[in-house]
């Protein structure tokens, strides 16, 4: 009976080239038992062939990459598919003739008279099964492997003379096996010299139990590297299809249009023709495009007793590639590779080098010799590359359906939300562009910055000790100007314009992502339960405790332990944050004794601008330093996360995501943080400075304020840490991918590349990286941060932002399609963690902000003296005109024989003033020397204080209270929706209620049938 069971999988795997003219739609009986040897004949009339479904174009019979077998061939097998089928039906009729003939070997002799060709199909398989029974030997040896020079199995002569490709493998045939029909959903790698191959023998042995067919191939580049090639015939996908709940199309979605009233009807009309004079909208694919969107059908959970309520045209295009690739992961993630109750699954083999890598393949080149607008897209990465990664279309919407698609929910997800973010930079970034020309335009009319600029009579006192010299005003006129431009009448309602933002961005991302949860059937979507870590068990395989979910016994961690790891984990986090801090300080010693350097430089221009040379070099350093504490970071997380031993992969994930994020947050900011906030805060006064160590001078911010210092600090940290990040992303890829390339071309002549498989070309593309998205929302993260907490000091951060992310798009898609593997696709419900960090980071902007504008800028001083001690001083206004006399208010004056002899100047001023300086100016609200409390705090200093304390508080609160109304106005599910999913919902219940009542309708029909028949027999 083995030989008939061989026989009828040949057969059923033979495909009718008369059967594919038309739509077979598969009948109930496609669904059988998994004990039957014999499947029915209905399931596969289809063919079996790997098609061009990968193109866009409609499928010919015979796939681009067959045409020159099918030509060959059409006319023999066009001619005997009628008498193939009969031959099938004598063989199963007389199953027992049938065994004995094949034992004897009698009944092949007789067919191979009559029908050659049909038995030389039949040879081919038996060989192909034989190969792939679960009781062949091990496939470490090279009995199974194709030859590179021939590209066909290595067998008996008849199945290498018939199963030979062509010369020069074309681009669809290098997605199949050898017999250009199975596609190939997973490639697994391996080294022969490996020293596990007794675990590798025993899991693709289990493999081939499952139902997968293999497939081995040597490289052609390296004669040790083994491609393994995984393909899941149709009762298999169908299986893990019902187990997994992956969700189907199983009926057309009609729409129905809500009744409008006759004037809303005209008025749409009269709309519509003027927009046909409009140019159309740019950013819009264009319509010579193939259409990106999937068929709007209803789905379901997949059932096999079901298959006739769902939509199959072909069975080798109802799952596409991204779910075939799924279900081959699926599969292998619980196939055993040794004895043992934990002892399975792809990830563990990869970690102890069973398996080099296993990825599933790219579908074709991303290139084509012809234009996409005249002979279409070659397959779904030709089509991305063209609509998405090319830089001619920037500018233009990212086709989610297909990234989705192609890459799966997950990215989908990712780059759906960086193009939400993107798209809502832009009136952030035009608001911050207004901001900024506000102060351009007003540039002139600024009474502060005229009189600073005028003040050539008014000396300062030194900003270091000994080497500085004294300065007129007059000198930070420049500094006083591009101050306004960052610090004037606009800023406060930017600052609560940005914090709204935020709030806005945050809440219409949650109704975006329930559009496309809804759009791609992810609202029911639940994620499986997480297998318990490898490490976690082998940790605490000895102490088990029921699963409450499961039912089933695993690892436990106990209370004790799993908190004294936390412990020493926050401790790890804190000492690093010490560190971060140990940094700044750093920073800070190297501002205060590089103002003195610079002040006694040689170089004139350095010498008369030493404190912004300061600055700048110290934001430089500032820099390098971040970036070499991010790689300490990463390793350090790694570290206190597998220390922590987290129970799961997703708990895994998220503690390692809080970590690193909080490392590069306050390694990022921190420096900004103390610019912002303690810069020239705790300085002391001259004569009285406040010291580090008792020996060096705290820094002082500059005559025109501390802002200057803050916009140079994240400038430069924005520009520089955006081009270095987009430089690693896709430049450092480039260059190995660059390598590569010309190492195989030295090796194997100059289009040695173009002539290899697709596993070929992807195993030397780059893996993406261990952490999967993580790099990717961590870079967005910190610059959403950027761009929100410290805005009010730098509203050109969201312009900048969106020109990064216009790029940044572009980047991710040029990388994802052309200097990557195909990741796995996978699927998520939203971006996870993220969106709370996200959260945390709006909340955190409110409070910054709020201390930016109150401590850093000059607003509220300005606002005080307008109010209370200008000339409009009780008058209820406050004009430019209320702020003459200001400059001279917010200075103190300083007798110059109270330095300390430390702090003593070298020149007494003489040579720039033509006499020795007697007094001095610095910035503060302090009495004169003359008083009776001399440099006592002032009553004006008291005012200021009072009124920025007020100001954090009320700021706070009104932009708290704007956010949370904002937030409970917008709901979550757009109402239309909501309609539809509740409609839908009925729907389908109506069509599975209608769909049942027809097939009990049939069956009824056909047992009356049946009971005619049976009362006009004889009897």
């Amino acid at each position: 009976h083995s030989h008939l069971g061989q026989v009828a999988i040949g057969f059923s795997h033979w495909k009718s080239p008369s059967s594919t003219g038309g739509r077979n739609l598969p009948s109930p009986d496609c669904v059988h038992s998994e004990a039957s040897a014999v499947p029915p004949i209905s399931e596969h009339l289809e063919p079996v062939s790997c098609p061009a479904s990968l193109s866009i174009t409609p499928l010919p019979t015979c796939s681009a990459s067959q045409e020159t077998l099918c030509d060959s061939s059409t006319s023999t097998k066009k001619h005997n598919s009628r008498e193939m089928l009969t031959v099938f039906h004598i063989c199963s009729v007389f199953a027992n003739m049938v065994t004995f003939y094949f034992n004897s070997g009698v009944i092949l002799s007789i067919l191979s008279s009559a029908f050659p060709a049909a038995v030389k199909d039949v040879n081919v398989l038996l060989e192909r099964e034989r190969s792939e029974g679960i009781s062949s030997p091990s496939r470490d040896d090279d009995s199974t492997l194709q030859n590179p020079g021939t590209n066909s199995s290595i067998l008996d002569d008849n199945t290498k003379t018939d199963s030979a490709l062509p010369e020069g493998r074309s681009k669809s045939s290098s997605l199949c096996f050898s017999d250009g029909k199975s596609r190939i959903d997973y490639i697994l790698v391996y080294r022969k010299s490996s020293s596990q191959s007794e675990k590798r023998e025993i899991f693709e042995r289990n493999i081939r139990a499952e139902g997968l067919y293999m497939e081995k191939e040597a490289s052609l580049t390296n004669s040790d590297v083994i491609f393994l090639k995984l393909h899941a015939p149709w009762d298999v996908l169908c299986r893990y299809a019902e187990l997994m709940n992956i969700r189907m199309p199983f009926r057309r979605k009609i729409f129905y249009l809500h009744r409008r009233h006759k004037f809303m009807s005209r008025m749409e009309k009269r709309i519509n023709k003027f927009r046909g004079w409009l140019p159309r909208k740019p950013m819009k694919l264009n319509d010579t495009l193939p259409d990106l969107e999937e068929n709007e059908s209803f789905t379901a959970p997949f059932s096999r007793s079901r298959i006739h309520h769902f939509i199959i045209h072909n069975k080798d295009t109802f799952f596409n590639n991204a779910t075939r690739s799924r279900i081959v992961h699926h599969i292998l993630q619980r196939v055993k590779y040794e004895e043992g109750k934990n002892k399975m699954g792809l990830n563990r083999l990869l970690s102890n080098n069973s398996y080099e890598a296993a990825f599933p393949l790219h579908e074709g080149s991303y290139h084509s010799k012809n234009s996409i607008r005249t002979h279409g897209a070659e397959n779904h990465r030709h089509l991305l590359y063209e609509c998405w990664a090319w830089w001619g279309v920037w500018y233009k919407y990212q086709p989610l359906d297909l990234i989705r698609r192609y890459f799966g929910e997950k990215i989908g997800l990712y780059f759906a939300w960086l193009g939400w973010y993107t798209g809502m930079l832009f009136p952030a970034a035009l608001v911050g562009l207004l901001v900024f020309l506000y102060g351009v335009f007003t540039l002139e009319h600024c009474q502060v910055s005229k009189e600073i600029c005028q003040a050539t009579d008014i000396i300062m006192c030194p900003i270091c000790d000994q080497y500085c010299p004294y300065l007129r005003l007059s000198d930070s006129c420049i500094y006083a100007k591009v101050t306004h431009l960052f610090d004037n009448g606009a800023t406060v309602f930017f600052a609560v314009f940005m914090a709204v933002w935020a709030t806005v961005f945050l809440e219409f991302w949650k109704r975006r992502r329930a559009v496309l949860a809804y759009d791609w059937d992810l609202i029911d979507w639940e994620e499986e339960e997480d297998e318990v870590r490898p490490q976690f068990e082998a940790k605490y395989s000895k102490k088990e405790r029921m699963n409450p979910i499961s039912g089933k016994p695993e690892p436990y961690q106990a209370f004790t332990d799993k908190y004294s790891r936390l412990i020493v984990s926050t401790s790890g986090i804190f000492f690093m944050i010490l560190v971060v801090i140990a940094a700044v300080f750093g920073i800070v010693i190297y501002r205060v004794i590089t103002v003195s350097t610079f002040a006694a430089f040689g170089w004139a221009l350095i010498r008369n601008n030493s404190q912004v040379a300061t600055t700048g070099t110290a934001v430089c350093i500032n820099f390098c330093i971040i970036m070499l504490l991010n790689v300490l970071y990463e390793k350090v997380a790694l570290l206190l996360t597998n220390l922590e031993q987290p129970r799961t992969e997703s708990e895994w994930e998220n503690s390692f995501t809080l970590k690193m994020f909080l490392f590069q947050f306050v390694n990022l900011n921190s420096s900004t943080f103390y610019i912002a906030f303690f810069l020239g805060r705790f300085t002391g006064r001259p004569g009285a400075y406040l010291r580090l160590i008792n020996r060096w001078k705290l820094e002082e911010c500059h005559p025109s304020g501390c802002l200057i210092d803050l916009c140079m600090q994240m400038g430069i940290i924005m520009v520089l840490k955006q081009t270095w990040n987009n430089f690693m992303e896709l430049g450092y890829p480039l260059i190995q991918n660059w390598w590569t390339r010309r190492r195989l071309r030295r090796e194997h002549g100059q289009n040695a590349k173009a002539s290899f498989p697709q596993w070929e070309r992807d195993y030397h593309l780059q893996p993406m990286n261990a952490y999967g998205l993580f790099d990717e929302y961590l870079e967005m993260i910190l610059q959403f941060g950027f761009t929100t907490i410290f805005v009010a000091a730098f509203p050109l951060a969201p312009l900048l932002a969106l020109l990064n992310n216009i790029i940044e798009i572009r980047l991710d898609a040029y990388k994802f399609v052309t200097q990557w593997r195909r990741p796995l696709p996978s699927q998520a419900k939203d971006i996870g963690i993220w969106y709370g960090i996200l959260e945390g980071i709006g909340i955190l902007s409110v409070i910054t902000n709020a201390f930016v504008i109150a401590v850093t800028s000059d607003f509220i001083p300005r606002l005080v003296y307008a109010y209370k001690y200008g000339p409009c001083a009780g008058q209820g206004r406050a004009g430019e005109g209320c702020m003459m006399g200001y400059v001279n208010a917010s200075l103190s004056v300083f007798r110059v024989s109270d330095f300390e002899r430390r702090s003593q100047p070298r020149t007494n001023g003489s040579e720039l003033f033509g006499e020795a300086v007697k007094y001095c100016r610095y910035r503060d609200y302090r009495e004169p020397p003359d008083s009776a409390e001399p440099y006592s705090y002032t009553l004006q200093f008291w005012h200021v204080l009072a009124a920025r304390l007020a100001f954090i508080i009320v700021f706070e609160h009104m932009v708290f209270a704007i956010k949370t109304l904002i937030a409970y106005l917008i709901p979550d599910l757009p109402k239309d929706l909501r309609d539809r999913m509740r409609r839908e919902k009925y729907l389908i219940q109506e069509m599975m209620y209608e769909a049942e009542l027809e097939r009990l309708q049939k069956e009824k029909n056909e047992k009356k049938k049946k009971d005619r028949a049976h009362h006009k027999e004889w009897p």
